[in-house]
């Protein structure tokens, strides 16, 4: 039996630097409050298919970015990131079993559990008052993920990453 060596393990980070700078690329205003969580949804689909190659620490240092480049609290984008993926991790038996657009409704629950706690955040620390359109970030990345995961999937398979 031989043992299989990672391959093209530099596509998984370069999607997701590229995912970093999908979140601070500038976006007219009244699209800005519905902005993606380009890396949770980018971080969710390698943690969703390659669960040994990426995980919590993957998701924590690229929180830990994540609140530099934005410029926020020091690791509160690593707590909400590292809660995505561990809900991704706990639920990715099953969830790689369901079509694409269940995936999404599990992942609306998912990413709005992560905005109610960085909205709970964001009061505790007086950055912004509590509203409603705290949602809509989940709910377009939700609608984006079966294109998303579709994209990656076919990166994975023509480039042969495991």
């Amino acid at each position: 039996m031989s043992v299989q060596r990672p391959r093209n393990g530099w596509v998984i980070w370069l999607s997701l630097v590229l995912a970093l700078l999908l979140g601070v690329a500038p976006l007219p205003t009244f699209m800005e409050i519905g902005r993606p969580l380009w890396v949770a949804l980018f971080l969710s689909y390698w943690v969703l298919y390659l669960p040994h190659r990426v995980g919590m620490t993957t998701a924590w240092v690229l929180g830990l970015l994540q609140d530099v480049l934005y410029g926020s609290l020091l690791g509160q984008n690593a707590l909400i990131l590292t809660l995505i993926i561990f809900l991704v991790l706990s639920l990715h038996q099953r969830l790689r079993m369901f079509p694409l657009w269940q995936q999404s409704l599990v992942l609306l629950v998912v990413y709005g559990i992560a905005q109610l706690v960085q909205l709970w955040l964001n009061a505790l620390t007086g950055n912004r008052p509590p509203t409603l359109a705290f949602i809509l970030p989940a709910l377009v990345s939700a609608l984006l993920w079966p294109w998303v995961a579709a994209i990656l999937r076919g990166l994975q398979q023509r480039l042969g990453i495991h």
